[in-house]
């Protein structure tokens, strides 16, 4: 297990305050890379902190917020198989209370001692895919990743702000994320002129790398993890 793997509470600007689970690499002696890791919609669950925990094995400080804190409990997590409990939280969630989010993410992040500050990143899933491509639009990151991120077409204008490079992964099999909404997305990157990776694993449904789900798929999330790791050492 990674030292330094706890809960910390962050004060958003918005007056409110927000719990995030952090780990960090054991026995580092240098400055290491840093990323933000965002939840699924179901919370900051064992999976979530599951993730955190094995990018802090690959020698990354990592931290992951409660997205839902304006309006769930603090600590609170959610049934993969009730969404209709998620929804509520969801719904009320906004890009600006998420950029307060993000900010207080980074700003904690670049106060430890242990983390490059010039080589933070994010990575998000599901709906933490479209959190990650905001971060990447309103924090001077290093790069960003996006795993099959839902409703990221709404925010493609937001293309022509991002600061790092980014590296999207959808299933060929998701049917909640239609191939116009991809090309919405992918057409913006292009517009902006930003670099990028897109992939399409054809084989992998939604939410492929999250073990705990029916559409788990190890082949795809073992690719998607490798790439993952090849694309920010190379960032």
């Amino acid at each position: 297990m990674n030292n330094g793997n706890n809960n910390v509470e962050l004060a958003i600007s918005d007056g409110t305050k927000m719990l995030a689970f952090t780990a960090s690499p054991i026995n580092t002696n240098t400055k290491s890379p840093a990323i933000i890791v965002l939840q699924e919609a179901f919370g900051v669950n064992s999976h979530m902190r599951l993730v955190a925990d094995d990018f802090a094995k690959e020698g990354y400080v990592v931290i992951c917020p409660e997205l839902f804190h304006r309006t769930a409990k603090p600590g609170e997590t959610f049934s993969y198989t009730d969404f209709p409990a998620v929804m509520p939280h969801y719904s009320a969630i906004t890009n600006d209370g998420l950029t307060a989010d993000l900010q207080a993410c980074y700003k904690w992040l670049t106060e430890q001692q242990s983390v490059d500050s010039s080589r933070i990143f994010s990575i998000g899933y599901c709906l933490g895919g479209r959190v990650s491509f905001l971060a990447n639009a309103v924090l001077p990151l290093k790069a960003g990743i996006s795993y099959y991120g839902g409703g990221m077409d709404q925010i493609a204008a937001k293309a022509k702000d991002l600061h790092g490079r980014h590296l999207f992964f959808w299933g060929g099999l998701d049917k909640h994320i239609k191939d116009e909404n991809i090309a919405t997305v992918i057409n913006a990157m292009d517009a902006a002129g930003k670099d990028y990776i897109n992939v399409k694993i054809s084989f992998a449904d939604h939410a492929f790398s999250c073990e705990e789900r029916p559409a788990y798929n190890k082949t795809a999330a073992d690719d998607a993890l490798a790439l993952t790791l090849a694309f920010m050492k190379n960032s």
